[in-house]
């Protein structure tokens, strides 16, 4: 099942994706967060708005014009979003999905109904392997049940996501900074582990 935070998170991320696809341009947070955005090949990576993490997105000359998107976060998790103006999909509908890369499978994985840029699609999270798997493929196949959804050439994925995770390397370095500065973190209520002893 894919957490509230994690939808909300990849739709932000998509509407930053769409500001760097429509706008041409360098918005200055990702300037700002120490990692200027990229093209590499069919790929563009860029640090997201709030920094805290990075996707990388490309765009297909098909129907409905299809984008695929993969987010990563700083705390390791990620996001995978495709989108198509042509698709029926609702938000919040609930769906099961197969996805199938030449380096691995997961089948019937939930997936949750988005709209962002006048496109209609999905987010899904997957397991921390994910981003691996998807940079030594060289296709993605989705599939809802018997029907075809999508099938994704991913040529230079495995250079996308060696960028990808510098991207998100990047965004650690000014979070550690910060908080060193003057022993504050940037979010004290933030989840961290047990520190042993009591206090």
């Amino acid at each position: 099942m894919v957490p509230r935070r994690a939808e909300e998170r990849c739709v932000s991320i998509l509407r930053w994706a769409a500001v760097l696809t429509i706008g041409g341009g360098l918005p200055s947070a990702a300037l700002a967060q120490g990692y200027p955005a990229k093209q590499l090949g069919p790929w563009t990576i860029a640090a997201s708005k709030d920094g805290s993490g990075c996707f990388i997105s490309r765009a297909f000359d098909r129907p409905g014009h299809t984008t695929l998107l993969l987010g990563m976060d700083r705390d390791g998790s990620n996001h995978f979003s495709v989108l198509n103006e042509n698709w029926s999909i609702r938000p919040q509908d609930r769906l099961k999905l197969t996805f199938r890369l030449t380096q691995g499978g997961y089948p019937n994985h939930q997936a949750i109904g988005i709209v962002a840029d006048g496109k209609q699609g999905f987010v899904a999270a997957f397991d921390p392997k994910f981003p691996i798997s998807f940079a030594g493929s060289k296709a993605l196949h989705i599939d809802r049940g018997d029907t075809p959804v999508e099938r994704l050439p991913l040529d230079g994925s495995g250079a996308a996501v060696a960028e990808l995770k510098r991207c998100v390397a990047a965004q650690h370095g000014p979070a550690k900074a910060e908080a060193s500065d003057d022993g504050i973190p940037r979010d004290p209520f933030a989840q961290r582990a047990k520190r042993k002893g009591r206090r």
